[in-house]
Parts: C-alpha cells; sequence; structure tokens
C-alpha cells in the first residue's frame, strides 16, 4: 500500500478545515445580510459559500479516491476534526437558505 507523506497529508486536511470554516462562515454573514434586508449580499454570500464548500467537497472526495485504490489514508483526530468542520459547514449552510429564505418572505 502507498501512503501519503505526513506532512502533505496534514497540508490537505487543513485545507479541507479552512475551506469548511469558510463556507460556515460566509453561510453565517449571509444570515446577518438577510437580517438587515440586504438580500442581494446574502445571497452572493451563500454563493461564495457554495464555492468554498465545493472546494472542501472535492478534497474529501480526493481523499475518499485514494482509499478507493488502495492507498492508505490515515485516520487521525485532525481528520476526525476536519470531517466535522465539513458536516457543520453542510449544515448550516442548509439553514442559512432556510432562514435567508424565511426573512426574505417577512420582508
Amino acid at each position: 500500500m502507498v501512503q501519503m507523506i505526513d506532512e502533505k497529508y496534514e497540508e490537505v486536511v487543513m485545507g479541507l478545515i479552512v475551506s469548511s470554516g469558510d463556507a460556515r462562515s460566509l453561510a453565517m454573514e449571509a444570515i446577518q445580510a438577510a437580517k438587515a434586508k440586504a438580500f442581494d449580499k446574502a445571497n452572493a454570500l451563500m454563493a461564495e459559500c457554495e464555492i468554498a464548500l465545493t472546494k472542501a467537497h472535492n478534497i474529501q472526495t480526493e481523499l475518499i479516491q485514494k482509499e478507493i485504490r488502495g492507498e492508505h489514508v490515515q485516520i487521525m483526530l485532525l481528520m476526525v476534526h476536519a470531517q466535522d468542520h465539513l458536516m457543520n459547514a453542510i449544515v448550516v449552510k442548509e439553514m442559512a437558505m432556510e432562514i435567508i429564505e424565511l426573512h426574505h418572505k417577512i420582508e
């Protein structure tokens, strides 16, 4: 089995954490924009959120594909943390979409 170099692995996992964190932050900022009735800004922030989330998802997919090809992917606490960030970002994005829609309907 081929094993990913630790330093490179950590760099990839940190990319997953950063992209996921960016997506979550953008979704939260979009909620605040919707609260302020700045719906164009909220929509733009959600578009940015989607880009960051896609980047994170692509990193995750790359790691899964490595595992499928038989390349060992280390499961470290850092990876568990990264997956947690990704799942939280996905949930926050979905909730943000609903909250923005509600604010829009109220307005």
